[in-house]
């Protein structure tokens, strides 16, 4: 038995068919703790959905989806409106509110499940490599997030043109761009530098020309935490 908190099925049912269309895949465990509920409940509402002509799909061992192009949604989002939702996310989270912060995350799961897999795949990506930190520096604006977030979820290398703080004249540098983190005043690029051979962060308002090239990077195995901890161990700034 579990407690009194336990969804009523027909509510669950429905959840779960959002959270179906809201994700690349779920876990029979992750379901039965979001809904608070025995995995063979969750196998019995799986078996539900598909006897109700549901096209969910199994894979063995590592969850459950929806068929590819199942009830596709009258409003559609491109890539770059997905990524734009999934910023504003990390913002809000931030917000003090739990009310509004738990009302505009079941939105953006409602959102999400508007998205066709691949772009899921995508947004679930950009949403690991998103922070938002502290700094006191003046803010100074820039115009290429949507592209920098393009290339990334991509994995395009960029070519740009970029004005350090301490550099009187322009630098050109090929990256491959890592993470996107904000200080709050500045949205900062963290990439891995082809000249270097490292990490470096590069402040967008900073960044004077940008180009996608069609060349494309290797996924980073490295997690955003692990860059901050890696920062922290060379006494590296992070801006």
């Amino acid at each position: 038995m579990m407690d009194g908190t336990e969804t009523p099925r027909l509510s669950r049912l429905t959840a779960i068919l959002t959270q179906l269309q809201s994700k690349r895949l779920s876990t029979a465990t992750d379901l039965a703790k979001k809904f608070q509920v025995s995995i063979r409940t969750i196998y019995r509402d799986i078996r539900a959905l598909e006897e109700a002509g549901i096209p969910v799909f199994t894979e063995e061992g590592k969850g459950y989806s929806l068929v590819e192009g199942y009830r596709l949604p009258p409003v559609s989002f491109t890539e770059s409106q997905a990524n734009a939702l999934i910023t504003a996310e990390q913002l809000v989270l931030r917000n003090k509110d739990a009310s509004f912060v738990r009302e505009y995350t079941d939105a953006i799961t409602k959102i999400k499940a508007v998205l066709l897999h691949n772009t899921k795949d995508k947004a679930d990506l950009l949403s690991k490599r998103i922070a938002i930190r502290n700094n006191l520096e003046n803010s100074s604006t820039s115009n290429n997030m949507s592209s920098i977030q393009l290339a990334l979820t991509n994995f395009n290398l960029l070519q740009i043109s970029y004005q350090a703080a301490d550099q009187e004249n322009k630098v050109q540098r090929t990256v491959e761009p890592f993470a996107i983190y904000s200080t709050q005043e500045n949205w900062i690029l963290i990439a891995f530098c082809r000249l270097r051979q490292d990490y470096r962060a590069f402040r967008l308002d900073r960044i004077s020309q940008l180009e996608i090239l069609q060349e494309h990077f290797e996924p980073h195995k490295m997690t955003l935490p692990e860059y901050f901890a890696y920062c922290l161990e060379k006494s590296r700034p992070l801006t």
